[in-house]
């Protein structure tokens, strides 16, 4: 029997997600997206982090552009919304990813590691975004999500240059939040992720819901809704054992 295209490891409350195309430097083709997918969209009771990666050196080299040779313009715009869709749930589907990053943060690599919320970058990570070398445009969300951690002037730049930049220089730009030596991503993964596990579910589910989307309002409407979600933080069953925790100096035991 072989190996599944999407390895997938429960510990607890963190679930550890391996991209397994070794052959392929683990290139996105449709197969491995339905199972992200599939994933995201009803994950295992109990599951409050993913730490996502690869194997044998790479992170995801991009899409599979050998199923992309034939696709009409009508089926490459349903692909790209096909796309959008699966990051979105990433994104913002209520699971918290860190990324364990090593080699190929490629294309739509890059576009898949920009949908998650840490990121980390061990010293053999390129991050590039060679669509223009190919004679095709971005399609899986980088001009909302990478575009957004470049800047668009410098996105544009790396489109048009092929550029590419390794991990330190990610870290510098915002493409990474770590940089870490080789071999090092999944413990460090692993370690954030249990971190994360233990805040309040609301407080996780706050932050990644409203900050970016705050990041899209006026100032005005920004303030606003930071305070509507600071109000209902603050009403929680878990503000409540926050606060006991600090005032008597243990840690908090959240739901």
């Amino acid at each position: 029997m072989s190996d599944p295209i999407l390895k997938v490891e429960i510990n607890g409350a963190i679930a550890t997600l391996t991209m397994n195309r070794p052959d392929k430097r683990n290139a996105m083709c449709e197969e491995l997206l339905v199972a992200l997918q599939d994933f995201y969209f009803a994950p295992p009771d109990g599951v409050r982090v993913v730490v996502l990666t690869g194997v044998q050196g790479h992170f995801c080299s991009g899409l599979d552009l050998s199923e992309h040779v034939h696709r009409s313009a009508e089926e490459n715009l349903y692909h790209s919304r096909h796309w959008h869709g699966v990051m979105e749930k990433i994104q913002f589907g209520g699971l918290i990813t860190v990324s364990a990053m090593f080699g190929a943060v490629i294309g739509g690599g890059l576009e898949l590691a920009a949908a998650t919320h840490v990121r980390i970058a061990e010293a053999s990570t390129i991050f590039q975004l060679p669509e223009g070398r190919r004679g095709i445009f971005v399609g899986g969300g980088a001009t909302a999500r990478v575009g957004r951690l470049l800047g668009p002037d410098r996105m544009t730049e790396m489109m048009l240059t092929g550029r590419k930049y390794s991990s330190d220089e990610g870290l510098a730009l915002g493409l990474a939040h770590y940089s870490v030596g080789e071999g090092e991503s999944q413990d460090l993964a692993q370690t954030l992720a249990g971190k994360i596990s233990r805040n309040a579910p609301m407080s996780n589910y706050l932050m990644v819901q409203s900050i970016s989307r705050i990041n899209d309002m006026s100032h005005s409407d920004g303030l606003f809704t930071e305070s509507l979600a600071a109000a209902l933080s603050q009403t929680t069953p878990d503000a409540e054992e926050g606060l006991r925790a600090f005032l008597e100096k243990r840690a908090p035991k959240f739901r």
